[in-house]
């Protein structure tokens, strides 16, 4: 069977389906990335701190807390790393078996496809499950160059290459961060591309549902207007419980 004939046997709305799902995935990271000014990301934000981060630990004595934070960032990106890689060693697993679930879909969807349809969707999720398990594994490595370059700060703040080195650091600091965040977005699609396996109109809903959640999480959540807030003073108990509801951070 040609990829021609494995196309055919997907109606046109499959197919609308699934290049909205990439057009998405190319969309967010825009938009997610390089948001307004006026308007600035969680992502975009954090990137800020993370900067500033940088700037403070120069000048902090000891050190030890920021290294506990990259190591702590490291097994963060481990741990998706490895789950990614379990993903696509259980989606291989499903397309050497994908007339089991044929007969499981089957059952709720009453839709009698071909084996070969099976394996093109478990094949979409897998595409995806591989992205964040590449993008996991470049954070990984960057957050350890991170390491390295902190550990090349001079222990003197007066020392002329103290600060220049701590930007270095900073930078590739959220270069991680960006990696670590595009491999995120790959998980959360990978998750709206299973639902194609109940049909093109359950692709298309999952991919509107995704969409909703992460721009919500980078735009109008009450953890991104803790991080807008002036600490033009000393804290409150009212200005700590500012943004409480049910919101989620």
């Amino acid at each position: 069977m040609t990829l021609l004939d494995r196309i055919a046997l997907f109606s046109t709305l499959d197919l609308v389906a699934v290049a909205l799902l990439f057009a998405v995935w190319i969309a967010l990271t825009v938009v997610v990335e390089h948001p307004p000014a006026s308007r600035p990301s969680v992502s975009v934000l954090m990137a800020e701190f993370r900067r500033e981060w940088m700037r403070q630990f120069v000048t902090r004595d000891p050190r030890i807390f920021d290294s506990q934070i990259v190591a702590n960032l490291r097994q963060g990106t481990a741990f998706f790393a490895s789950a990614a890689m379990i993903a696509i060693g259980g989606g291989f697993a499903l397309i050497g078996n994908a007339e089991l679930l044929s007969g499981v879909v089957q059952d709720i969807t009453a839709d009698d496809a071909p084996t070969a349809v099976w394996e093109i969707k478990i094949l979409l999720m897998v595409l995806f499950a591989a992205n964040a398990f590449l993008k996991f594994v470049w954070s990984h490595r960057l957050f350890g160059y991170c390491s390295v370059l902190m550990a090349a700060v001079p222990n003197d703040p007066a020392d002329p290459l103290a600060f220049p080195r701590a930007a270095q650091a900073g930078e590739i600091n959220v270069t991680a961060a960006r990696s670590y965040n595009r491999g995120l977005r790959s998980v959360y699609l990978g998750i709206a591309a299973s639902a194609w396996l109940l049909g093109a109109s359950a692709l298309l809903a999952a991919t509107a549902i995704t969409v909703i959640v992460i721009l919500r999480r980078e735009f109008v959540s009450a953890s991104r207007e803790v991080l807008l807030r002036s600490p033009a003073g000393p804290a409150t108990p009212d200005a700590t419980r500012k943004g409480d509801g049910p919101r989620g951070r």
